[in-house]
């Protein structure tokens, strides 16, 4: 079973090719047009094992606003099309990352029903040139577009980068984690008998 997607999203504002590979290796070659994004995507993909590709250019004259938004988008639907009917998977996701004196969590519940409960705090409104409100336009496409439940709890922190840098860490493992095939679960993991 290869469990990848490939999405192509254009509009007035920015044009994005994405391609995700669930089992994948780690590997990344982001073209974001946004460095801060960009280290976070590529440390997202490492951390997860997952395979990503991000061509992306918007209008970043503007500000990052437009390409954060839609690279979430694309991340979120591909997601949700490389796990097509989640047979299989464990679907919960729960991970702890610290970053030197911050601590994130992150759990997810791939459960097709989109939610974002985001409880954390940033110190600074930029991280170098990136708008950190940014972060939870990110998260919240990317949740609504993957129809997951998604919970970030930043538990304390005191440097942004570092606040941010542990929540994409923790969102990579936590979404390893609810993708991985387990052999003892027959067909979808719900009660309800789909996701």
């Amino acid at each position: 079973m290869t469990r990848t997607a490939e999405i192509t999203r254009y509009t007035n504002e920015t044009k994005i090719q994405l391609s995700l590979n669930i089992d994948g290796e780690g590997k990344s070659d982001l073209q974001t047009g946004v460095p801060f994004l960009t280290h976070m995507l590529d440390l997202f993909a490492k951390h997860g094992q997952f395979d990503l590709t991000v061509n992306a250019d918007g209008d970043t004259e503007v500000d990052d606003h437009h390409t954060t938004e839609d690279i979430g988008i694309c991340l979120g639907h591909a997601l949700k099309e490389a796990l097509g009917d989640k047979k299989g998977i464990k679907r919960y996701g729960n991970a702890f990352v610290p970053m030197d004196e911050a601590l994130a969590q992150v759990v997810v519940d791939l459960s097709n029903r989109p939610h974002l409960e985001m409880r954390a705090e940033f110190p600074s409104q930029k991280v170098g040139t990136f708008d950190t409100e940014l972060v939870h336009e990110f998260l919240w496409k990317l949740a609504l577009e993957a129809r997951m439940n998604l919970h970030v709890i930043v538990h304390y922190g005191q440097n942004t980068h570092h606040i941010i840098e542990a929540i994409f860490k923790a969102l990579a493992r936590a979404l390893d984690e609810a993708t991985t095939i387990d052999p003892r679960i027959k067909g979808v993991p719900s009660t309800k008998g789909m996701l």
